[in-house]
């Protein structure tokens, strides 16, 4: 019976790079909330704090969460942990 290979570990060096990218994430995410912020404040009427909570917490995580998926997918690819998932797809394109 044959056994499946073995996923690569992730390299120490890969784990430091995104957690130096993901603390810029940090701060580009608080940026725009604060920036959110002074948006919805700048508006007329009646503003409760828990709109302003909502509105930072909202887009600060919104904006955390999509930026460091997006840097994951790009550091998953780089480290060739997508090619260890799918080793025979691109031989079974060249014989097509």
């Amino acid at each position: 019976m044959p056994r499946p290979d073995q996923i690569p570990s992730p390299r120490p060096s890969l784990r430091k790079r995104f957690w130096r990218i993901f603390r810029l994430l940090i701060l580009l995410s608080t940026v725009i909330a604060a920036i959110a912020v002074l948006l919805v404040t700048r508006g007329e009427g009646e503003i409760h704090v828990s709109l302003i909570v909502a509105t930072a917490a909202g887009i600060g995580f919104t904006v955390l969460l999509g930026t460091s998926l997006m840097t994951l997918v790009f550091l998953s690819a780089e480290s060739g942990h997508d090619d260890a998932a799918v080793p025979d797809l691109h031989q079974e394109n060249d014989k097509e």
